[in-house]
C-alpha cells in the first residue's frame, strides 16, 4: 500500500511553543509596529489591531483583537467593541475582494477549556469558508489544509485594502 503523506512544516513552531511561555503574541506585535509584515499585521486602528493567523484553521484566518492587553469582553470598552465589529466588517470585504470565499466564520473563544488558543487576550476570529472545504482531513485526524502562504495572502491583502481604501472606520 502506498503512503502518502501531508507536508505542514510551519506547524512544527507551534508544536514545539506549546506549553511555552512567549508572551502575548498580539501585544509583542502592538509593540513592534516596524515589524508589522514580518507579524502578518493587516490593519492597526486607533483601538485594534488586525493580524493574520500564523496557525490558521482556513486560508485568510484573520484575527482582530485590543490594543490592550484584555481578556473578557466585560473588560471591553464600547469604542474598542464597535471598532472590532467594523473591523470584522472591513476583514469580510477585504478576504471577499481577495480570495473569494463562498462564507464565513466568525467568532470568539474564552478560556482554554473554551478553545481558546490565547485566553489572556480577546480575540475575534473571522474564518474564511468554501463549499466542501470540510473534508476528510478533518473527520480522519484534525488536519487542516491551508491552500496559501502566509507572506502571499499577506500582499494580496494589503494590496486589495489599499486599491479598494479598506478598512474605512
Amino acid at each position: 500500500m502506498k503512503r502518502n503523506n501531508l507536508w505542514a512544516p510551519w506547524r512544527i513552531k507551534y508544536i514545539q511553543g506549546l506549553g511555552m511561555s512567549s508572551g502575548c503574541f498580539i501585544c509583542n506585535s502592538v509593540k513592534n509596529p516596524q515589524d508589522d509584515a514580518g507579524n502578518f499585521v493587516l490593519w492597526r486602528s486607533e483601538r485594534n489591531i488586525a493580524i493574520l493567523n500564523r496557525f490558521p484553521y482556513n486560508n485568510g484566518h484573520l484575527l482582530i483583537a485590543p490594543i490592550r492587553h484584555i481578556a473578557e469582553l466585560e473588560q471591553a470598552r464600547d469604542e474598542e467593541l464597535l471598532e472590532m465589529i467594523k473591523l470584522v466588517r472591513e476583514s469580510q470585504k477585504a478576504l471577499s475582494l481577495a480570495i473569494k470565499p463562498h462564507g464565513f466564520n466568525v467568532g470568539m473563544n474564552f478560556g482554554r477549556c473554551g478553545g481558546a488558543g490565547l485566553p489572556e487576550h480577546l480575540h475575534i476570529h473571522i474564518v474564511p469558508r468554501w463549499e466542501g472545504d470540510t473534508n476528510f482531513m478533518k473527520v480522519c485526524s484534525d488536519t487542516a489544509v491551508i491552500s496559501q502562504s502566509l507572506t502571499e495572502l499577506f500582499g494580496q491583502l494589503k494590496k486589495i485594502c489599499k486599491e479598494h481604501n479598506l478598512p474605512q472606520l
